[in-house]
């Protein structure tokens, strides 16, 4: 047993991991799902759900980013730091970093372009969230490339956390995986 498998995140830091790499395949499989459907109460609903899940990724990176300040990560294994590359050590540290910006990023780009599509979030269909910036169609225009570009790179950088992390775990066999587990 490598000694990552002894340097395992706290167990709060492990269920907001999975809980939120859940939310953003799943709420990345549905924007692209809904955005080419046409018009119909079903298409508003997928949109109701996607504006809600984006809302609770919101609250979860809040609380995931919170628990990383008051309970930092442990630090990589001497042996498999040793072991990476220095350009696989800044990739781990840029992804991570990169990962942290867009979980707030994306989903408040979204909502700032439903706000200016005027189309309010409503959470749950009971609780009104206010709007972060007036109806404006031009606006919305860009806000809504910015969170398609936003969410594409999230999801490539989501690619390659998975990535290494597998490579990781089925290539170097490191036992790296089983601090998340």
């Amino acid at each position: 047993m490598s000694d990552a498998s002894t340097t395992r995140y706290h167990p709060l830091s492990r269920a907001l991991h999975w809980l939120l790499g859940l939310a953003l395949v799943g709420n990345f499989a549905l924007g692209l799902y809904m955005v080419d459907l046409p018009f119909s109460p079903a298409r508003l609903q997928y949109y109701s759900w996607h504006k809600w899940a984006g809302v609770l990724v919101l609250a979860f990176s809040a609380v995931r980013l919170l628990n990383r300040l008051l309970s930092p990560p442990p630090a990589l294994p001497h042996a498999i730091e040793a072991a990476m590359p220095s350009w696989q050590r800044w990739a781990h540290h840029a992804t991570h970093v990169g990962l942290y910006v867009l979980f707030f990023a994306v989903p408040l780009l979204g909502w700032s372009f439903s706000s200016a599509a005027g189309f309010p979030v409503v959470l749950f269909g009971v609780l009104p969230l206010p709007d972060f910036v007036p109806v404006n169609e031009s606006l919305a225009d860009v806000l809504k490339q910015l969170h398609e570009l936003a969410a594409f790179a999230m999801a490539g950088l989501v690619l390659l956390h998975i990535g290494g992390a597998l490579k990781h775990h089925f290539i170097d066999r490191d036992g790296l995986l089983n601090r998340m587990k």
